[in-house]
């Protein structure tokens, strides 16, 4: 493609575009450019961190990028595998049916975002239409609004690009994992462009009964109307089923070992099915050389369910433990409208980047628990079963009982910012910039018949300063602020005592230096201290709740990213992290441990370029021990994992790849949900991958 319909299919990609690869300054105030991103892991530009082009060396955070070249190397293909690789991060496990992670010693179930837009709905989610991901560490409350105290994470899609190609791969693994998939980009004539995006997986798992089925699609289209206006649209997709798998308990304070196989569950009753419709349209309007108008809207809906049966108690010493079940299904219908204008000038001899913008949400969600009994009349919600492969688990009767939850809840946000981006000479660099939320949420309990409500105004902050002695060095430090509604990040709890209490603040203090020593390699050290207030405590009178909690997290992150020489590349990872309560909260007294945060995590992945046909990939991931939750009862035992690959490319230009996961067979257990949800880690598993583009 070539002349005026390559600078239009080029120009339209920014339609689709959110926060995906940044352009030049030069490039910007001509046309948007968007082409495939250098082979490599080191990522120069972000959008995500500012909504503005920006290089990373430039903001004054820890973000880290996972490319589209580094997922395919490692094999990555979920939230949980990736993000092993990230320090500062721990994964959890998400009561077997969704993504949960922890960073910087805050949990969450829903700081997920796609293209800069908010994806808080529980379900794995999958990387078949992802360009790369982001990881933004800290308060990001000024971009992304209420949530996201210990950072975030963002899936910049793929959208169509220049050039007509046919992109397929498939994959098996030695658990007996299928996986197909296709990238599909073309051109509509000179003024509009179009890109496919599928996949089908049948997996398969070394604990016994897993198993899943999944599959999505994501077409998209962009097309220059003008000159200067681009329009862009998406639809995606996504089914998922799969067995919902809780993993073991504990004893004596320690992970159960000699049942890593072993399913804790009932086979056929434990299941998660997902589904979701999602629906994008996206304007851009150029104005002039110095300002573009973007606005973005999205429409969801999605709905879920899964039934699973759990261990609920350690194993005591008579050799026997309690468990429990229940059946939650969820529909939420989300609508999110975001819109900005960014303006780039000076004031004299200063030069801005000026961001404004406006966001508005609404999300109604209907939730249910429905509570499974031991027996058909008798309010029975815990058995009692001898340890044994398989569990005897009696029969679980799904009903109306005591403890079931049937809510309804409608949230709607709007959300206004402005930021300032200002470059004083060559050496410095501010950000400072404001947001305000108006959050108000209703929540109907539907087996009551009663109703709360509560609004909140929140004020989010963000001030940064970057040094600058060299182009290719900075020195930043930065103060930001973020808050979380007291109905907590999925609705679910509000009465009247919470209805009265203000939201959960984060605040975090960073200071750090980024370096490119070469044009794809990057180096990053940050410390931070992040402090969470607001946090609920019983009250001095029985039945009531008041705020008194406080929460810490300290630490240290390393990063070294890139291409190290020609043939070796290079993702290096180390965090030294403390989080501790340091008041007394209803769920443990000051200083105890937060869940799931080693002390120590250290990562390291290598790909080495033999030959221009064979190249070579070894991984280490190191964790020290953790609690397993805030009761600090259980630890989870330090780790190291070795993993590897071999690349090669074959005739007719097919590329084949294997992944060793757990090289060595170590037996260890990465994450938990609670002291008696633990998880296994996954024994030695060989995956052979081809790829083909047409």
């Amino acid at each position: 493609m070539q002349g005026r319909a390559a600078r239009k299919i080029s120009m339209i990609a920014l339609a689709m575009t959110v926060a995906g690869p940044a352009q030049s300054d030069e490039m910007a105030a001509e046309t948007i450019v968007v082409t495939a991103s250098p082979r490599g892991y080191s990522g120069i530009d972000t959008r995500s961190a500012t909504k503005t082009d920006t290089r990373l060396i430039d903001v004054p955070q820890s973000v880290s990028l996972l490319t589209r070249d580094r997922l395919d190397d490692q094999a990555l293909l979920s939230i949980g595998d990736a993000l092993r690789y990230v320090p500062g991060i721990t994964v959890g496990q998400g009561e077997g049916h969704r993504d949960q992670t922890t960073i910087r010693g805050t949990n969450s179930t829903a700081d997920f975002y796609v293209d800069g837009l908010r994806d808080d709905v529980q379900y794995f989610r999958d990387f078949y239409n992802v360009e790369r991901l982001e990881i933004l560490r800290g308060p990001n409350a000024l971009i992304f609004g209420r949530g996201g105290g210990g950072g975030v994470i963002n899936r910049a899609s793929k959208s169509p690009v220049e050039g007509m190609f046919v992109a397929t791969d498939a994959a098996v693994d030695s658990e007996g994992s299928v996986r197909i998939g296709a990238d599909v980009n073309g051109a509509l004539g000179e003024d509009a462009g179009v890109r496919v995006n599928a996949f089908w997986e049948d997996g398969a798992g070394f604990r016994d009964a897993a198993d899943l089925e999944r599959w999505a699609i994501n077409p998209t289209i962009a097309v220059a109307l003008t000159e200067h206006l681009s329009l862009g649209a998406g639809y995606e997709h996504v089914e998922d089923d799969r067995v919902v798998d809780r993993g073991i308990p504990s004893v004596n304070g320690r992970p159960l070992t000699g049942f890593d196989r072993a399913f804790f569950g009932v086979p056929g009753l434990n299941r998660s099915s997902f589904n979701a419709d999602v629906a994008t349209v996206k304007a851009a309007l150029k104005l002039g050389s110095s300002a573009t108008l973007t606005s973005t809207l999205r429409y969801g809906d999605y709905a879920k369910i899964y039934t699973n049966v759990f261990p609920a108690t350690s194993v005591s010493p008579a050799s026997a433990l309690g468990i429990e079940a229940y059946s939650d299904p969820t529909r939420r219908k989300s609508l999110i409208s975001q819109t900005d204008l960014v303006w780039k000038g000076k004031t004299g001899s200063i030069g801005h980047v000026v961001l404004g913008g406006a966001e508005f949400a609404s999300q109604n969600t209907d939730n249910q628990r429905i509570n499974g009994f031991f027996s058909a009349t008798a309010n029975t919600t815990r058995v009692t079963v001898p340890l044994a492969n398989p569990l005897a688990v009696p029969p679980v009767f799904f009903r109306a009982g005591p403890g079931n939850r049937q809510v309804r809840t409608e949230a709607d946000t709007l959300g206004l910012y402005v930021q300032d981006q200002i470059s004083i000479g060559d050496h410095v660099e501010i950000i400072a910039g404001l947001r305000y939320d108006r959050f108000q949420l209703t929540f109907d309990n539907l087996l009551t018949a009663t109703r709360f409500a509560r609004t909140d105004g929140n004020w989010s902050p963000r001030l940064g300063l970057v040094l600058k002695p060299r182009p290719d060095l900075s020195v930043y430090g930065s103060f930001s602020r973020s808050f979380l509604p007291q109905s907590g990040d999925q609705f679910l709890s509000l009465d009247l005592t919470s209805a009265a209490l203000e939201p959960e603040r984060f605040e975090n203090i960073e200071v750090g230096a980024k370096w490119e020593p070469a044009s794809h390699l990057s180096a990053t050290v940050a410390l931070y201290r992040l402090d969470r207030t607001n946090t609920r405590a019983a009250g001095p009178v029985a039945g009531t709740t008041v705020l008194t909690g406080e929460a810490r997290s300290r630490g240290l992150e390393i990063e070294i990213v890139g291409k190290v020489t020609p043939k070796w590349q290079l993702a290096a990872g180390y965090a030294l992290s403390d989080a501790e309560i340091r008041r007394t909260t209803s769920a443990a007294p000051a200083g105890r441990k937060l869940a799931q945060v080693p002390r120590h995590k250290a990562t390291l992945w290598n790909r080495y370029a033999v030959s221009d046909a064979v190249g070579l990939g070894l991984g280490i991931v190191h964790q020290s021990k953790s609690f397993a939750s805030i009761s600090n009862a259980v630890t989870l035992p330090a780790h190291t994992r070795f993993d590897a690959a071999l690349f090669a490319t074959l005739p007719a230009g097919i590329e084949a790849q294997v992944n060793i996961e757990n090289l060595f067979n170590t037996d260890y257990f990465p994450t938990a949900h609670n002291d008696n949800n633990i998880s296994p880690g996954a024994q030695t598993t060989v995956r052979l991958t081809l790829r083909k583009r047409f």
